[in-house]
Protein backbone atom coordinates (compact mmCIF):
# COMPACT_ATOMS: atom_id res chain seq x y z
CA UNK A 1 0.00 0.00 0.00
CA UNK A 2 1.25 3.50 -0.87
CA UNK A 3 1.10 5.90 2.14
CA UNK A 4 0.51 8.87 -0.21
CA UNK A 5 -2.75 7.23 -1.34
CA UNK A 6 -4.23 6.30 2.06
CA UNK A 7 -5.89 9.72 2.21
CA UNK A 8 -4.41 11.04 -0.97
CA UNK A 9 -1.95 13.91 -0.65
CA UNK A 10 0.21 12.88 -3.61
CA UNK A 11 -0.55 15.92 -5.79
CA UNK A 12 -1.34 19.57 -4.98
CA UNK A 13 -5.08 18.83 -5.02
CA UNK A 14 -4.65 16.84 -1.77
CA UNK A 15 -8.16 15.48 -2.33
CA UNK A 16 -7.94 13.07 0.62
CA UNK A 17 -9.42 10.15 -1.30
CA UNK A 18 -8.72 6.59 -0.13
CA UNK A 19 -7.10 5.53 -3.39
CA UNK A 20 -5.57 2.45 -1.74
CA UNK A 21 -9.14 1.23 -1.22
CA UNK A 22 -9.84 1.52 -4.95
CA UNK A 23 -11.68 4.85 -4.74
CA UNK A 24 -10.75 7.24 -7.58
CA UNK A 25 -9.29 10.60 -6.58
CA UNK A 26 -9.82 13.95 -8.29
CA UNK A 27 -7.56 12.51 -11.00
CA UNK A 28 -10.13 9.79 -11.72
CA UNK A 29 -7.73 7.04 -10.70
CA UNK A 30 -7.31 4.55 -7.83
CA UNK A 31 -3.85 3.48 -6.67
CA UNK A 32 -2.91 1.37 -9.71
CA UNK A 33 -0.99 2.74 -12.67
CA UNK A 34 -3.17 2.67 -15.78
CA UNK A 35 -1.82 3.14 -19.29
CA UNK A 36 -3.53 3.81 -22.62
CA UNK A 37 -0.76 3.51 -25.20
CA UNK A 38 3.00 3.13 -25.61
CA UNK A 39 5.10 3.45 -28.72
CA UNK A 40 7.77 5.35 -30.59
CA UNK A 41 6.75 8.97 -31.09
CA UNK A 42 8.41 11.12 -33.74
CA UNK A 43 6.63 14.44 -33.12
CA UNK A 44 8.54 15.75 -30.11
CA UNK A 45 11.29 18.38 -30.07
CA UNK A 46 14.39 17.35 -32.10
CA UNK A 47 16.64 16.58 -29.08
CA UNK A 48 13.85 14.38 -27.68
CA UNK A 49 12.88 12.55 -30.87
CA UNK A 50 16.40 11.94 -32.17
CA UNK A 51 16.52 9.40 -34.99
CA UNK A 52 14.88 6.49 -33.17
CA UNK A 53 11.86 8.28 -31.75
CA UNK A 54 10.82 8.89 -28.16
CA UNK A 55 9.56 5.83 -26.27
CA UNK A 56 6.31 7.35 -25.08
CA UNK A 57 3.87 6.00 -22.47
CA UNK A 58 0.49 7.72 -22.02
CA UNK A 59 -0.76 7.42 -18.44
CA UNK A 60 -4.53 7.35 -17.83
CA UNK A 61 -6.07 10.07 -15.63
CA UNK A 62 -4.97 13.60 -14.75
CA UNK A 63 -4.89 15.88 -11.72
CA UNK A 64 -5.98 18.92 -13.77
CA UNK A 65 -9.19 19.48 -15.72
CA UNK A 66 -8.03 21.30 -18.84
CA UNK A 67 -11.04 22.24 -20.92
CA UNK A 68 -9.30 21.74 -24.27
CA UNK A 69 -7.32 18.56 -23.57
CA UNK A 70 -6.41 16.84 -26.84
CA UNK A 71 -6.02 13.56 -24.96
CA UNK A 72 -9.43 13.84 -23.26
CA UNK A 73 -10.13 10.13 -23.87
CA UNK A 74 -7.45 9.21 -21.35
CA UNK A 75 -7.31 12.29 -19.11
CA UNK A 76 -11.08 12.78 -18.63
CA UNK A 77 -12.78 9.61 -19.89
CA UNK A 78 -10.55 7.05 -18.18
CA UNK A 79 -9.51 5.06 -21.25
CA UNK A 80 -6.75 2.60 -20.33
CA UNK A 81 -5.95 -0.52 -18.35
CA UNK A 82 -4.08 -1.23 -15.11
CA UNK A 83 -0.46 -2.40 -15.20
CA UNK A 84 1.76 -3.52 -12.35
CA UNK A 85 5.19 -1.95 -11.79
CA UNK A 86 6.67 -5.10 -13.35
CA UNK A 87 4.48 -4.74 -16.45
CA UNK A 88 5.35 -1.04 -16.63
CA UNK A 89 9.03 -1.99 -16.60
CA UNK A 90 8.44 -4.57 -19.33
CA UNK A 91 6.86 -1.93 -21.56
CA UNK A 92 9.80 0.44 -20.97
CA UNK A 93 12.26 -2.30 -21.93
CA UNK A 94 10.23 -3.15 -25.04
CA UNK A 95 10.39 0.50 -26.12
CA UNK A 96 14.16 0.52 -25.60
CA UNK A 97 14.49 -2.70 -27.63
CA UNK A 98 12.45 -1.05 -30.40
CA UNK A 99 15.09 1.67 -30.75
CA UNK A 100 13.69 4.41 -28.53
CA UNK A 101 16.09 7.25 -27.72
CA UNK A 102 14.47 7.65 -24.30
CA UNK A 103 11.47 6.75 -22.16
CA UNK A 104 8.87 9.55 -22.22
CA UNK A 105 6.17 9.34 -19.52
CA UNK A 106 3.16 11.52 -20.34
CA UNK A 107 0.81 12.88 -17.65
CA UNK A 108 1.89 10.78 -14.70
CA UNK A 109 1.62 13.49 -12.03
CA UNK A 110 -1.11 11.63 -10.13
CA UNK A 111 0.69 8.26 -10.22
CA UNK A 112 4.26 9.09 -9.19
CA UNK A 113 4.82 6.38 -6.52
CA UNK A 114 3.75 3.54 -8.83
CA UNK A 115 5.67 4.92 -11.79
CA UNK A 116 8.78 5.32 -9.62
CA UNK A 117 8.47 1.65 -8.65
CA UNK A 118 8.13 0.69 -12.32
CA UNK A 119 11.20 2.72 -13.27
CA UNK A 120 13.22 1.17 -10.45
CA UNK A 121 12.28 -2.28 -11.74
CA UNK A 122 13.16 -1.32 -15.32
CA UNK A 123 16.55 -0.02 -14.17
CA UNK A 124 17.24 -3.28 -12.33
CA UNK A 125 16.45 -5.13 -15.56
CA UNK A 126 18.92 -3.06 -17.56
CA UNK A 127 17.11 0.06 -18.80
CA UNK A 128 19.88 2.51 -19.63
CA UNK A 129 18.36 5.20 -21.88
CA UNK A 130 17.30 8.57 -20.39
CA UNK A 131 13.86 8.87 -18.80
CA UNK A 132 11.75 11.96 -19.55
CA UNK A 133 8.95 13.29 -17.34
CA UNK A 134 6.34 14.92 -19.60
CA UNK A 135 3.83 16.63 -17.31
CA UNK A 136 1.66 19.64 -16.53
CA UNK A 137 4.07 20.79 -13.77
CA UNK A 138 1.16 20.61 -11.30
CA UNK A 139 3.31 18.70 -8.84
CA UNK A 140 4.92 19.15 -5.44
CA UNK A 141 8.67 18.93 -4.86
CA UNK A 142 7.96 16.20 -2.29
CA UNK A 143 6.34 14.00 -4.94
CA UNK A 144 8.93 14.87 -7.58
CA UNK A 145 11.68 13.82 -5.18
CA UNK A 146 10.45 10.22 -5.60
CA UNK A 147 11.67 10.48 -9.20
CA UNK A 148 15.07 11.95 -8.33
CA UNK A 149 17.74 9.73 -9.87
CA UNK A 150 15.14 7.92 -12.01
CA UNK A 151 14.25 10.81 -14.33
CA UNK A 152 16.96 12.70 -16.19
CA UNK A 153 14.95 15.05 -18.43
CA UNK A 154 11.89 17.10 -17.50
CA UNK A 155 9.31 18.35 -20.01
CA UNK A 156 6.88 20.45 -17.96
CA UNK A 157 4.05 22.19 -19.80
CA UNK A 158 3.89 25.61 -18.13
CA UNK A 159 0.27 26.36 -18.95
CA UNK A 160 -0.33 29.80 -17.45
CA UNK A 161 0.82 32.20 -14.74
CA UNK A 162 -2.64 33.80 -14.51
CA UNK A 163 -4.61 32.43 -11.50
CA UNK A 164 -7.97 33.46 -12.99
CA UNK A 165 -7.30 31.60 -16.23
CA UNK A 166 -5.93 28.67 -14.24
CA UNK A 167 -9.18 28.46 -12.27
CA UNK A 168 -11.56 28.77 -15.23
CA UNK A 169 -9.74 26.69 -17.83
CA UNK A 170 -7.50 24.29 -15.86
CA UNK A 171 -9.59 23.90 -12.66
CA UNK A 172 -6.66 24.85 -10.42
CA UNK A 173 -6.37 28.46 -9.25
CA UNK A 174 -3.13 27.64 -7.44
CA UNK A 175 -1.56 26.29 -10.64
CA UNK A 176 0.82 29.26 -11.28
CA UNK A 177 2.41 29.16 -7.82
CA UNK A 178 2.63 25.36 -7.78
CA UNK A 179 4.03 25.07 -11.30
CA UNK A 180 6.71 27.73 -10.82
CA UNK A 181 7.97 25.92 -7.73
CA UNK A 182 7.94 22.56 -9.54
CA UNK A 183 9.76 23.88 -12.60
CA UNK A 184 12.46 25.50 -10.48
CA UNK A 185 12.92 22.20 -8.62
CA UNK A 186 13.38 20.41 -11.94
CA UNK A 187 15.92 22.95 -13.21
CA UNK A 188 17.90 22.76 -9.96
CA UNK A 189 18.04 18.95 -10.06
CA UNK A 190 18.87 18.39 -13.74
CA UNK A 191 21.49 20.64 -15.37
CA UNK A 192 21.06 20.95 -19.12
CA UNK A 193 23.19 18.49 -21.10
CA UNK A 194 22.97 17.80 -24.84
CA UNK A 195 24.88 14.89 -26.36
CA UNK A 196 26.07 16.14 -29.73
CA UNK A 197 25.51 13.88 -32.72
CA UNK A 198 26.61 16.13 -35.54
CA UNK A 199 26.81 19.90 -35.60
CA UNK A 200 27.65 21.83 -32.45
CA UNK A 201 24.12 23.24 -32.10
CA UNK A 202 21.62 21.51 -29.82
CA UNK A 203 18.97 20.76 -32.49
CA UNK A 204 21.38 18.15 -33.84
CA UNK A 205 22.01 16.51 -30.49
CA UNK A 206 20.11 14.36 -28.00
CA UNK A 207 19.09 15.68 -24.61
CA UNK A 208 20.38 13.47 -21.80
CA UNK A 209 19.68 15.79 -18.86
CA UNK A 210 17.86 19.04 -18.21
CA UNK A 211 14.55 20.80 -18.68
CA UNK A 212 12.53 21.75 -21.74
CA UNK A 213 9.71 24.07 -20.70
CA UNK A 214 6.74 23.81 -23.00
CA UNK A 215 3.99 26.40 -23.33
CA UNK A 216 0.89 26.22 -25.50
CA UNK A 217 -0.26 29.63 -26.75
CA UNK A 218 -4.05 30.09 -26.62
CA UNK A 219 -6.03 32.16 -29.15
CA UNK A 220 -7.03 35.54 -27.77
CA UNK A 221 -4.76 35.07 -24.74
CA UNK A 222 -1.39 36.33 -25.91
CA UNK A 223 -1.02 38.48 -22.79
CA UNK A 224 -0.97 35.27 -20.76
CA UNK A 225 1.70 33.77 -23.00
CA UNK A 226 3.73 36.96 -22.60
CA UNK A 227 3.65 36.47 -18.80
CA UNK A 228 5.08 32.98 -19.21
CA UNK A 229 7.77 34.03 -21.67
CA UNK A 230 8.89 36.97 -19.54
CA UNK A 231 9.09 34.74 -16.46
CA UNK A 232 11.15 32.20 -18.39
CA UNK A 233 13.51 34.90 -19.68
CA UNK A 234 14.02 36.28 -16.16
CA UNK A 235 14.38 33.03 -14.22
CA UNK A 236 15.36 30.16 -16.50
CA UNK A 237 17.10 31.54 -19.56
CA UNK A 238 20.37 29.63 -19.88
CA UNK A 239 19.21 26.93 -17.45
CA UNK A 240 16.50 25.35 -19.62
CA UNK A 241 15.22 25.25 -23.18
CA UNK A 242 11.87 26.72 -24.21
CA UNK A 243 9.40 25.03 -26.54
CA UNK A 244 6.59 27.35 -27.68
CA UNK A 245 3.66 25.36 -29.03
CA UNK A 246 1.02 26.81 -31.35
CA UNK A 247 -1.17 23.80 -32.19
CA UNK A 248 -4.13 24.69 -29.94
CA UNK A 249 -7.26 22.94 -31.22
CA UNK A 250 -10.80 23.38 -29.83
CA UNK A 251 -11.99 20.07 -28.36
CA UNK A 252 -15.77 20.09 -27.86
CA UNK A 253 -15.76 16.52 -26.50
CA UNK A 254 -13.72 17.48 -23.45
CA UNK A 255 -15.55 16.91 -20.17
CA UNK A 256 -14.94 20.56 -19.25
CA UNK A 257 -15.45 22.16 -22.67
CA UNK A 258 -17.89 24.77 -21.33
CA UNK A 259 -14.87 26.69 -20.02
CA UNK A 260 -13.75 27.24 -23.60
CA UNK A 261 -16.03 30.29 -23.62
CA UNK A 262 -13.02 32.01 -22.01
CA UNK A 263 -11.42 32.43 -25.45
CA UNK A 264 -12.30 32.23 -29.16
CA UNK A 265 -13.44 28.93 -30.70
CA UNK A 266 -10.64 28.77 -33.25
CA UNK A 267 -7.00 27.97 -33.79
CA UNK A 268 -4.24 30.55 -33.46
CA UNK A 269 -4.22 33.00 -36.37
CA UNK A 270 -1.27 34.26 -38.38
CA UNK A 271 -1.21 37.69 -36.72
CA UNK A 272 -1.06 36.12 -33.25
CA UNK A 273 1.66 33.75 -34.39
CA UNK A 274 3.81 36.56 -35.78
CA UNK A 275 3.34 38.51 -32.54
CA UNK A 276 4.69 35.55 -30.56
CA UNK A 277 7.73 35.12 -32.80
CA UNK A 278 8.50 38.83 -32.43
CA UNK A 279 8.13 38.56 -28.65
CA UNK A 280 10.71 35.76 -28.54
CA UNK A 281 13.11 38.07 -30.39
CA UNK A 282 12.33 40.99 -28.09
CA UNK A 283 13.06 38.90 -24.99
CA UNK A 284 16.20 37.38 -26.49
CA UNK A 285 14.91 33.83 -26.10
CA UNK A 286 16.80 31.80 -28.68
CA UNK A 287 17.59 28.57 -26.82
CA UNK A 288 14.67 26.40 -27.79
CA UNK A 289 11.97 25.81 -30.35
CA UNK A 290 8.71 27.14 -31.68
CA UNK A 291 6.25 25.27 -33.85
CA UNK A 292 5.32 26.28 -37.33
CA UNK A 293 1.71 27.45 -37.48
CA UNK A 294 -0.58 24.59 -38.55
CA UNK A 295 -4.21 25.69 -38.78
CA UNK A 296 -5.66 22.18 -38.87
CA UNK A 297 -8.10 20.44 -36.52
CA UNK A 298 -8.04 16.98 -38.09
CA UNK A 299 -4.95 15.52 -36.41
CA UNK A 300 -6.23 14.87 -32.87
CA UNK A 301 -5.28 11.39 -31.57
CA UNK A 302 -7.82 8.60 -31.08
CA UNK A 303 -6.72 6.18 -28.36
CA UNK A 304 -9.46 3.71 -29.25
CA UNK A 305 -7.24 2.81 -32.19
CA UNK A 306 -4.01 0.85 -31.88
CA UNK A 307 -2.47 3.63 -33.96
CA UNK A 308 -3.88 6.84 -32.40
CA UNK A 309 -1.65 9.08 -34.51
CA UNK A 310 -0.60 9.16 -38.15
CA UNK A 311 1.94 6.52 -39.15
CA UNK A 312 4.47 9.30 -39.76
CA UNK A 313 4.20 10.45 -36.14
CA UNK A 314 4.20 7.17 -34.24
CA UNK A 315 4.81 3.42 -34.19
CA UNK A 316 2.70 1.44 -31.67
CA UNK A 317 4.41 -0.99 -29.28
CA UNK A 318 1.64 -1.52 -26.69
CA UNK A 319 -2.09 -0.69 -26.55
CA UNK A 320 -4.55 -0.82 -23.67
CA UNK A 321 -6.92 -3.17 -25.52
CA UNK A 322 -4.38 -5.55 -27.03
CA UNK A 323 -1.22 -5.40 -24.96
CA UNK A 324 2.02 -5.74 -26.92
CA UNK A 325 1.70 -5.23 -30.67
CA UNK A 326 3.38 -8.16 -32.38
Amino acid sequence: MEPFYESCTQCPKKCGTARNAGIPGFCGEPAEIRLAWAGLHFGEEPPVTGSGGSGTLFVTGCNLGCSFCQNYQISHDGMGTAVSPEEFAEICLALASSGAENINIVTGSHAIPGIAAGLQEATLQGLSIPVLWNSSAYETPEALSLLDGLVQVWLPDLKTLNPLLARSVFRAEDYPAVAKKAVRWMANHSPLSIEQTGSTSYPNGKIVSGVIIRHLALPGKLADTELVLRWFAEHLQGKALLSLMTQYTPVSKSAHAAALDAFPDRVLDRTEYNTLVNLLDELGIDDGFYQELVQDTEWLPDFERIQPFTSVLAKPVWHWKQGFIR
